[in-house]
């Protein structure tokens, strides 16, 4: 998913490089969202036993400074993993990472609302589970989503809903969507995403997302 605030002034953009920077608000922000370890570690067990049944699950374990693996498919390495983390490290065993854990993201090659899912359904009272793609399924702490993390930097920006836009295309961007008046979902969105959405943006594919803020601004 994506967040736009129309029109920002440079007032507006040095807030906004000031927020990003501030190794405080980071930390705190962070705070919030990391999850207990033991669960976590719950959440690397259940993965290990989807993947004894169905060989293509695989599991990205997300802390703080670093993304770690365990998988030795460096296929899954360079086609789904590397495209989404910056920093990975790849481990003899996930069990034993010691990080600040922001998320579990496990992977099927099937289909995570398929296989995955009902895995972690039994979970999703606690903590929030939640198909983000069509391999990907996230573990977060209870109040860890993208809506959540928008009323956060509108709070911290002054930023009302009528200023924001978003984009999205899965599960994952649900919440987000009631925080934007402007809120998208892509052509080639889940079709529950678009239900939500109050508005159907250009594809992924189809450079959607620019589009659409050069229509909205009246930009060229």
């Amino acid at each position: 998913g994506h967040i736009v605030s129309p029109a920002p002034t440079t007032e507006r953009l040095q807030s906004i490089q000031r927020l990003v920077a501030d190794p405080a608000h980071r930390d705190l922000a962070a705070a919030r969202v990391v999850l207990d370890l033991d669960d976590a570690r719950t959440m690397i067990r259940v993965a290990r036993e989807l993947k004894a049944k169905h060989p293509g699950v695989n599991v990205v374990l997300c802390g703080k400074r670093s993304a770690y693996v365990e998988s030795t498919d460096q296929g899954f390495i360079d086609e789904e993993v590397a495209k989404y983390y910056l920093k990975l490290e790849i481990v003899d065993d996930l069990l034993t990472v010691e990080d600040d854990i922001l998320k579990v993201a496990v992977f099927a090659y099937q289909s995570s609302e398929r296989i995955t899912y009902p895995a972690y359904e039994r979970f999703a009272a606690t903590h929030q589970v939640v198909v983000s793609g069509q391999h990907w399924l996230d573990v977060m702490v209870k109040n860890a989503n993208k809506g959540s993390g928008i009323r956060h930097i509108q709070d911290k920006l002054g930023i009302t809903r009528d200023q924001t836009m978003v984009f999205g295309d899965f599960l994952n961007d649900m919440e987000m969507m009631d925080e934007a008046t402007y809120s998208f979902a892509m052509a080639n969105a889940h079709p529950a995403l678009k239900e939500r959405a109050r508005y159907l943006s250009p594809g992924n594919t189809d450079n959607g997302v620019v589009r659409t803020i050069k229509a909205v601004l009246g930009l060229k």
